[in-house]
């Protein structure tokens, strides 16, 4: 969650990186920020609540900070109150070792009291100061011995960028659970919570895999385990265009992404499909695998669940074997029923999700077979699923996802059919209407996107209402759970997801005359049945904003106040279609509300701690 940095080379560049890096990090959400640069043999810290600009500021100020090694934080606050004391860099006892860490120490309260026996005190409520002093207690004169020791005390997930006075041209990393990488460069490297901080320096890329030190100067990379036998270094180029990670002329990332949409989409279908054939990279379900599953079971956290919502719908309907949808938070503490005859799903944009991780981890215990879904290349949850397939969406920067979920759920459809195909539970017919309506997705989308100036201008009418409901049925409904989500997490109005049958059943009693229902009607057999759910909550007041289709222009009267129009398509795929007015509506009231749509509060964008 938090956004790690760090810099090691021949020349003094360190703290212009270290604020560039922390700038391009800044989408993973913070709430205060610090850089510490080794300068004329002393650790200096400068480190302040709020955002990057306030370092940046004092920075602006001093100009003596000339480093050629230097680490720096975006802190999201897990332990103690986002306040400078609690900013990370965290500095040891005797000033020698500054720590930034990403993730949570679950034993730090034994550590703490451990080290204060032994006359250690405590500035800061945060686990990291613990590593920090820790280090500080370890430390004879071997950096690295010193780190393979902690590893072996420190309990729960942590990424680690750590410098020491003794060691005025190395940079130490460390990577347990926690995302961490390494951007290799000409007489420079550098660490880094994630791609978009290191792109302007360098296109070659290693990821740290699991419990692994790295050891940088600015000529010489060196990777170890943490039982300290050297590792292989495994370096990738990174093809994005550099532009991919910009705003270019948007307002927001957030605007910027949904409208790559169309591209992002047709990156992810076209080269999965061949005529009427599905090709899902390696991945190989045998009919007698397929025969054997007794069941389904997709698992994820936030708008990546509500991608498997959806799903389950339509799996169901096409493979006709039954589709649990977990949340990742809860799926390990419930004594999950996953055996050999179980495909568990995982879907993470990030790959590095720390519920999903465990979930995963959890599943293959238990002997599942695990299939995840994830946009990052290399991730920990790619790395470690027996199956992946990639949505190749391209980098995500604003907290609120839309290109990932739209990718995420093709993925999820192609997965279908392809089942579905080897079962034979699906006929030609049906199954090649399905693969040319999916063929159609870019186009459709594009169509949508083209008049999102109509979208805006309703979104004005409504931006200052403060309690909204999300009504559908089936498909709809699941749709309605990231409707709801997008517009609550970016402009912190308070919406809830109903679906629609359900709410005579007590939900109804929350509506008046101050109510905004956004109802979503694209399913042909229930749509008469989602209008009758319309026309009840507008005889108690509600203002009705409809989402439909267009062949239903002439079917609704005067039922609405406002309609939004999505282009005909099979109903199993209008989800599709139907979350992009959702996802603009709520980019438009966030904007109208002056919220800070990339960055909304109190959120990250890759939630690394449990």
């Amino acid at each position: 969650m938090c956004g790690i940095v760090g810099y090691i080379g021949e020349n003094k560049k360190a703290v212009p990186f270290l604020l560039q890096g922390l700038e391009k990090l800044e989408y993973r959400g913070y709430d205060s920020s610090g850089i510490a640069v080794l300068n004329q043999n002393e650790i200096k810290i400068v480190k302040k609540q709020g955002r990057l600009k306030v370092i940046k500021d004092i920075l602006g100020s001093k100009d003596d900070l000339h480093s050629n090694l230097g680490i720096g934080h975006t802190r999201w606050a897990t332990h103690g109150d986002p306040s400078d004391v609690n900013a990370h860099p965290h500095l040891s006892k005797s000033g020698k070792i500054a720590v930034v860490h990403n993730g949570i120490i679950e034993n730090y309260i034994n550590l703490k009291k451990t080290l204060s026996k032994k006359g250690y005190e405590f500035k800061s409520d945060t686990d990291t100061e613990v590593v920090a002093q820790l280090l500080d207690s370890l430390y004879e004169g071997n950096m690295l011995g010193t780190i393979k020791k902690a590893t072996d005390l420190l309990e729960g997930s942590f990424a680690l960028g750590i410098i020491c006075t003794d060691y005025p041209d190395t940079l130490f990393a460390v990577k347990k659970d926690s995302p961490l990488i390494i951007g290799v460069g000409e007489d420079e490297n550098f660490i880094a919570s994630d791609i978009p901080a290191v792109l302007s320096k360098t296109r070659k890329i290693c990821r740290l895999k699991e419990k692994q030190i790295a050891v940088l100067t600015s000529k010489n990379i060196d990777i170890f385990d943490f039982s300290g036998g050297k590792a292989k270094m495994e370096i990738s180029e990174i093809n994005w265009n550099v532009d991919a990670a910009e705003k270019n002329n948007y307002d927001h990332f957030m605007i910027k992404e949904i409208m790559e949409q169309p591209k992002v989409l047709n990156d992810t279908i076209s080269p999965r499909l061949k005529d009427y054939s599905i090709k899902l990279d390696n991945l190989n379900f045998t009919e007698e695998y397929l025969k054997n599953l007794n069941k389904i079971s997709i698992v994820a956290c936030g708008s990546a669940y509500h991608v498997g919502c959806v799903a389950k719908y339509f799996m169901e309907e096409l493979i006709r074997k039954p589709v649990e949808v977990e949340l990742a938070s809860e799926f390990r503490y419930r004594s999950p029923i996953v055996d050999k005859n179980t495909l568990v799903i995982i879907i993470s944009q990030s790959g590095e999700t720390a519920d999903s991780l465990a979930a995963l981890r959890e599943a293959k215990k238990l002997g599942a077979r695990v299939l995840s879904v994830v946009n990052v290349v290399g991730s920990s949850i790619a790395n470690e699923s027996d199956d992946v397939l990639y949505t190749w969406a391209g980098p995500e920067i604003a907290v609120a996802t839309t290109k990932a979920y739209s990718t995420q759920l093709s993925l999820m459809y192609l997965i279908a059919l392809y089942i579905s195909k080897v079962l034979g539970t699906i006929t030609d017919e049906k199954y090649k209407n399905l693969i040319e309506n999916i063929k159609l997705l870019p186009e459709k989308i594009t169509g949508i996107l083209k008049k999102a100036s109509s979208t805006e201008e309703i979104a004005k009418k409504y931006y200052q209402t403060e309690k909204i409901f999300f009504i559908g049925r089936t498909l709809d409904y699941a749709v309605c759970m990231e409707g709801s989500l997008k517009l609550k997490e970016i402009s912190y109005i308070h919406s809830e997801a109903y679906a629609a049958g359900e709410l005579k059943h007590g939900t109804i009693s929350l509506i008046d005359n101050k109510t905004l229902v956004i109802a979503l009607a694209t399913q042909d057999k229930l749509f008469d049945k989602t209008i009758s759910n319309i026309r009840e909550v507008k005889s108690r007041g509600a203002t009705i904003l409809l989402i439909t289709t267009e062949d239903k222009a002439d079917k609704i009267s005067d039922i609405a106040d406002d309609v939004i129009y999505i282009p005909k398509i099979s109903n199993i795929l209008s989800p599709s279609l139907a979350v992009i007015p959702m996802q603009l509506l709520s980019y438009y009231i966030a904007k109208f509300r002056g919220c800070d749509i990339d960055k909304p509060r109190n959120l990250a964008k890759s939630v690394t701690v449990e």
